[in-house]
């Protein structure tokens, strides 16, 4: 048995973005919430979390990437909006919204979760909600608190940004938080 490695698939975002994004978030840190708030390198856009894999398939699902690209040329995105999952009376997740082109977005995750289905990877049986995780809520929250957080980033947004390509990511767990590194790459077309 080989090496196994935590793993997902992403599109990564532009530093700009990313600065906005932090200053939301130490705009969200001022107000005392009990909030683990994910460090701006940590923020991605995920299409497909595969959990445990084998290092030896790493090839494999590089090239179920590459043949779930072919028809896709890079498209436009935007952060807008935060929110929470499961809902205010639970919030487990604090997430940033997705804006623009995300039919593109939508129709690129369907087809990566049909070629990595091809390779045991199951289909998510929640349907695809492109967002961005900013916080992971610890403990309990007070439902106003949270909500007037909420209130007061009501009008987030990023700039446009492109979705130029689709990672492989190695996900390593550490007490400070979790460390990604790239393992594939694969580039959209260009639009």
């Amino acid at each position: 048995m080989g090496e196994k490695i935590r793993a997902f698939i992403a599109i990564s975002l532009p530093e700009p973005v990313l600065e906005v994004i932090a200053r939301a978030q130490e705009t969200l840190r001022g107000l005392g919430l009990n909030i683990r708030w994910v460090r701006k390198e940590g923020i991605h856009l995920t299409l497909k979390f595969l959990g445990d894999i084998q290092r030896d398939d790493v090839e494999k699902i590089h090239a179920a990437m590459e043949q779930a690209t072919k028809a896709f040329s890079s498209f436009t995105l935007r952060g807008e909006g935060m929110g929470v999952f499961p809902d205010l009376k639970r919030p487990r997740v604090v997430w940033i919204g997705i804006s623009g082109d995300v039919e593109a977005l939508r129709a690129l995750q369907r087809d990566l979760e049909s070629q990595l289905n091809g390779l045991g990877f199951p289909k998510e049986k929640r349907t695809f909600k492109g967002h961005l995780t900013v916080g992971r809520v610890k403990g309990r929250l007070g439902r106003t608190k949270l909500s007037e957080a909420l209130e007061a980033v009501r009008d987030f947004r990023t700039a446009s940004f492109t979705a130029q390509s689709v990672v492989l990511f190695q996900s390593d767990l550490r007490p400070g938080g979790a460390v990604y590194s790239k393992l594939a790459e694969v580039p959209l077309k260009s639009a």
